[in-house]
Formats: C-alpha cells, structure tokens, sequence
C-alpha cells in the first residue's frame, strides 16, 4: 500500500515538473517569434527609406536650349538603380506653373533592375510670358520616398534674324546680280531645317529654294541668291525654320530698283586707225575699262554690213580690269568704209554678257575717220541670249560705255593723222618737236652770240 502511494507522487511530481517546464518553454517560443516580427518590421523600414536613396537622376536634355511661348517641348530624364535588387518606379510628372504637362504617358509600375538605368521622355507646352523658370520632376518608388529634380527652362521671343548684306546698287534689267542674305540666330538654342524661298513677280532667282540645315546659337549663315530682274519690284525672302519640333517663319524684303549698275565695267573705244590693203581693211585700236568692276572676255570685231575676214576676223583682248586696257586689230571688208560698226563684247562676273556698238565712219581720206554718232550700249541675258533695248551698264546712246569715255556724248572723233602707221599717232608731232628744238637752239644762240663771237675771234 506504502509502495503505491509513493509511486503515485512521483508521478504527481514529474507531472509538476513538466508543466512547469511547458510553460517555460512557450514563453521562451512567444519571445522568440515577437523578436523576430520586430526584425523583420526594422528590416522592412529600412527598405523603403534606401530605394529612395538608391536611385539618382544620372542626366537630364531639352530637345531645344531655348523654346517660344506655346512651344512645345520634351523633357528626357534617365534613373540609375545602384542598388543590388530591383526598384520600382512609378508616375513620373514635371511639375509647374508656367507649363502644361500630360502626365498619362507613363501609366502603372516600371522596374530599374541593380546597376542598370531607365529613361522617360515627358513632353510639355510652354506658356508665356518670356523668362527663365524652374520645373521639378518628381517620380515615386514602390517602397520609398520619391526622387525630386529642377529643370531649367529658358522662354523667349527672339527669332531667326535676316538681313540682305550684299547687293547692287542698282540692278541691270535682264542681266543675273548676285544678293547675299546673312542669318543671324539670336536664339540661345540652335535652329535648324532653315528654308529660305524668294518670291516676287517680274524677277527670277537661282536657286529658287535653299536650305540651311542648321544655324549654331550665336553663329551666322550666309546664302547667295542670282536675282534676274525683268522689271522693277519687291522680292521677299520668306524663311521658315525649326526650334525643336515646333516651325517658325521670318521674311525679308528686298526692292529692286532696275537702272544703270554704278559698279559695271565700262569699255572706252581709243586710237582707232585704219589701214587698207587691196579689198582687205584693217583697223587698229585701243579699248579701256573706265568702269569699277573688271570686264571678262572681252572681243571686238565689226558688224553689217561690213563682214569680218581675214587674219582677226574677232579678236580676244581677254580680260581688262578697271582702269587697264587691252589692243585689238580687226581685219574686214566693206564696199561702204563710211558706216563700220565696231562692237566690243564683253562679260561681267556673273557671266552676263554685254556689248557697245560704234558705228565708225573712215571713208576720209588720208586718215581713219571719225565715228559718227549713234553708238549704243546693249546687255544681252546669258539665259535667253535676247539683247535688252534699253542698254545696261552705260545704257542707250551717249551713255557710259559709248566710245569716247563715260557721259559720252552724241558724236565722237577718233582721228589718225597718220593712216599709214599702226598706233604711230606720236609721228604726227614730229614736224612741231623739231621746230620746237630749232627755236630754242636759236634762243640759245642768240644771248649767247657775243660769247660765240669771242670764241671764233681767239680761234683765228
């Protein structure tokens, strides 16, 4: 009986013993299990603060330096995950008051794995009025804070300029002058697609359209245009050009005032002399450029109803630049030596061609004649080849360009007191040179006689 009351004891005991140690146990589990709950919470926090901290803006570009108020534009903004996991990123925007953004175009979560970079473009609208402001693009994490960035934005007014920098003072009708156009970019941005279109009735231009693919900020652009007047008008030059995406447009006027070209080359007709030989004639002479510019393949040679023969039936001078000259020697036949146009032929540095006629009267006998009057100046277009009736440089009769020098007049001389000779007008002189030595000689002679006298006296 005593034995079974003590083996039921130790059971009661062993039964003591273990709850006590149960709930020991489950204590020591619930602590565990609230420690890490408490881990896993600090762990979590700190995530979400270092996405934010991970990812940075690596570049930020403008698709143009410098926009017009209700130009439109884009923002292109590239993120970089230095992290070691994936990040997620979520409603990019760029915020402020001076713009109008759309910010549907990113629409749910984008993932920037570790190491690696993603970009968005957010395009806008700039409202006016002009000045320099400062949007903020902003854009969430999935765990973090978001990431903020100032973006600078520059508004302005200022255009392509355009100025005409080079031209005649007057243009030559039918006749091709060139006129240089200078573009200014007074833009902090660059321009480009530059489209530049001259327009007007009554003229013709070569190129009839040019394009300038870019003009730097800052730089200018110069473009050459032949203008080819058929009468007096207004040319526009009409640019349009591009600032980003968005299309822009200048003009630029230009009169065109059709009359005597100040600057042209003006060929003066000299110390023409007339030699004949059988039913052959010959005629010698001098041509010299009165005019400012240089005159190009210059020839000479004579019209109807003389007809050119001969060893020079034209002959090339070549070029004659202002205030030079070059000789010319024309062989010929002529029944009729009272009436021989005499043409100069000439090209400016276009490529126009002009030319002078002098009709030249040598049936005087003994001598060359003289040019009687008539002469013209006519401009002749290298396109059509037609002659223009109302002259160019030098225009009609008597102008500059006629023989005899600029201002001309109605008639002329040219007269060779020595028909005999090639360009000997000197030899006419010498008649008038040795009576000139004579007299002096005289002079001489005569104060120094008394001198002379005692000379031969002391001889003898």
């Amino acid at each position: 009986m005593k034995l079974k009351w003590g083996i039921l004891g130790c059971l009661l005991i062993l039964l003591t013993v273990s709850a006590v140690f149960a709930d020991s146990s489950s204590s020591t589990t619930s602590g565990s299990s609230s420690s890490t709950s408490s881990s896993s919470s600090t762990s979590s926090s700190s995530t979400a603060v270092d996405q934010a901290a991970l990812v940075y803006v690596s570049n930020v570009s403008l698709d143009n330096g410098e926009y017009f108020p209700g130009d439109d534009g884009i923002l292109t903004v590239t993120l970089t995950n230095s992290g070691t996991t994936a990040i997620g990123l979520e409603d990019p925007t760029l915020i402020s008051t001076h713009l109008s953004t759309q910010s549907d175009d990113w629409v749910g979560m984008s993932f920037v794995g570790a190491g690696s970079t993603v970009t968005y473009s957010i395009p806008f609208a700039v409202k006016p009025p002009c000045g320099t402001y400062f949007a903020l693009f902003t854009i969430n994490t999935q765990n973090g804070n978001s990431i903020h960035y100032p973006v600078k934005i520059k508004v302005s007014s200022n255009t392509l300029e355009g100025a005409i920098t080079s031209k005649p003072t007057s243009f030559a009708p039918e006749a091709e002058q060139n006129v240089t156009l200078t573009l200014l970019n007074t833009r902090d941005g660059d321009v480009k697609n530059v489209v530049i279109t001259p327009e007007g009735s009554g003229t013709d231009a070569n190129p009839s359209v040019d394009l300038v693919s870019s003009v730097s900020a800052g730089t200018s652009s110069d473009v050459t245009f032949g203008i080819t007047p058929h009468q007096g008008t207004d040319i526009t030059f009409n640019i349009s050009y591009q600032v980003g995406d968005n299309v822009h447009y200048t003009d630029v006027d230009l009169p065109i005032t059709v009359g005597q070209d100040k600057t042209a080359a003006v060929p003066v007709v000299n110390n023409v002399e007339l030699t004949s030989s059988g039913a052959t004639n010959e005629i010698t002479g001098d041509v010299t450029n009165a005019g400012i510019s240089n005159a190009y393949g210059v020839t000479v040679t004579v019209g109807s109803p003389a007809v050119a023969s001969g060893t020079y039936p034209v002959y090339a001078i070549g070029s004659i630049a202002s205030d030079d000259s070059g000789s010319f020697d024309v062989t010929f036949t002529a029944n009729d030596l009272s009436a021989v146009p005499l043409i100069v032929n000439w090209k400016d540095s276009s490529g126009n061609d002009y030319n002078i006629t002098k009709t030249l009267n040598l049936a005087t006998s003994g001598a060359a004649g003289s040019a009687s009057s008539g002469s013209s100046t006519t401009k002749t277009s290298s396109s059509s080849g037609s002659s223009d009736p109302t002259g160019g440089p030098g225009g009609m009769s008597g102008g500059p360009g006629g023989m005899g020098g600029p201002g001309g007049s109605s008639s002329s001389s040219v007269t060779s007191l020595f028909s005999g000779s090639k360009g000997g007008g000197i030899a006419a002189f010498y008649p008038v040179i040795g009576a000139a030595v004579l007299l002096v000689a005289g002079i001489v002679l005569w104060k120094k006689r008394n001198w002379v006298l005692a000379k031969v006296h002391k001889k003898q």
